[in-house]
């Protein structure tokens, strides 16, 4: 199995809750894909000109295809969720995110060709993100790397990814079972993923 027929019916799953941008280019460097989910929750009284208050929640999904999984790839991982989705998505480079903000998970998922070393392993499960904004009132931020390795079928996350587990075990199950994947029901659909606009 290669990492580009699983990433390819990854997409195929996230595609139904999450915008699919292929490809997508932090600083130079360019990624195959990159998933947005946003949701907005208002509560009214009576009416809707009486807000009594709303919620934007978002998550943000980076998808990394590699050869291996080393401690190297970890911190590039670790560096876009910190320098790059925390204050570039969430904060727009401001000093919060905007006001009604509740929650934004930063999800970095690497796919690898081969089984992740031990140390890689390791810094994946250690790794830990999290930022609140103004003691809450402007929300928090919440980090997650998760890797799936193609060579021994496993998956790996921190602690905030563990329950997407299923989600990786029926990859792996879908790709061998030879189910189409997110570029052909596009096709099929005659739709094709998102474009990421110039400077962002």
């Amino acid at each position: 199995m290669k990492t580009a027929e699983y990433l390819d019916r990854l997409l195929l799953r996230y595609s139904g809750s999450f915008d699919i941008y292929q490809p997508y280019t932090i600083n130079g460097k360019e990624y195959p894909a990159y998933g947005y989910f946003f949701s907005y929750i208002e509560k009214y009284i009576l009416v809707r000109e009486i807000n009594m208050w709303s919620t934007r929640s978002y998550e943000h999904i980076l998808f990394m295809e590699v050869e291996e999984c080393t401690e190297d790839v970890v911190s590039e991982a670790s560096e876009i969720i910190e320098g790059y989705m925390e204050p570039v998505l969430v904060r727009k480079n401001e000093r919060l995110p905007e006001p009604n903000h509740m929650s934004s998970h930063l999800n970095v998922i690497i796919l690898s060709q081969r089984a992740l070393s031990r140390g890689a392993a390791n810094r994946i499960k250690r790794f830990r993100f999290e930022r609140v904004y103004k003691f809450n009132i402007r929300g928090f931020s919440q980090g997650t790397i998760l890797c799936a390795s193609m060579e021994d079928r496993k998956f790996i996350s921190n602690r905030y990814g563990r329950g997407k587990k299923e989600i990786f075990a029926g990859t792996f199950a879908d790709v061998e079972e030879g189910k189409p994947g997110f570029l052909q029901v596009m096709e099929e659909k005659g739709l094709s993923p998102y474009r990421q606009q110039e400077g962002t």
